[in-house]
C-alpha cells in the first residue's frame, strides 16, 4: 500500500504541530515536508510533490492566493486549508477549474479527507 504524501505549511507553530501530531500516528500517511514560512511553500511542493498540502486558512470566504497557482501547476495535488480558531477547513482541488468543499475541522475530518484521494467530496463552487 502506497502512503498518502502530505506536506504541512501551517502557521502559527502550535497549529502546525497539532496537524503533524495528528498525522504522525497514521500508518498510511507520511509527512514528506514542512515549513512555517509561506515564502517557501512553492519550493517545498516542487521538491516533495505531495498528494496533499495542508496550509492555514486566513480568510474563510476567500481561496488562499497561493492555491490557484499551485493547483494550476500541480493539478494532481489537493490543498487542505485549516482555520481551527474559526472551526473551518476547506479542501481545494483542480478538475478543469478549481473546486472546493467544506471539511469538518477535527482529527476525524482531516484524516477522512487525506485518505480519500480518489473520492471527490461533495462539491460547491469556490467563491473567489
Amino acid at each position: 500500500m502506497q502512503k498518502i504524501r502530505v506536506a504541512v505549511a501551517n502557521r502559527p507553530r502550535l497549529m502546525r504541530e497539532l496537524v503533524l501530531a495528528t498525522i504522525a500516528e497514521q500508518s498510511d500517511i507520511e509527512v514528506v515536508g514542512e515549513t512555517q514560512n509561506s515564502s517557501e511553500i512553492t519550493e517545498l511542493v516542487e521538491r516533495v510533490r505531495p498528494d496533499f498540502l495542508i496550509i492555514a486558512l486566513d480568510d474563510t470566504y476567500a481561496r488562499p492566493d497561493l492555491c490557484g497557482f499551485l493547483l494550476g501547476r500541480y493539478p494532481q495535488m489537493k490543498v487542505l486549508a485549516v482555520s481551527p480558531e474559526r472551526n473551518t477547513s476547506v479542501l481545494y482541488w483542480a478538475f478543469v477549474d478549481i473546486r472546493s468543499g467544506v471539511v469538518q475541522t477535527s482529527e476525524a475530518g482531516i484524516l477522512n479527507v487525506l485518505r480519500h484521494l480518489t473520492t471527490e467530496p461533495e462539491t460547491e463552487r469556490a467563491h473567489c
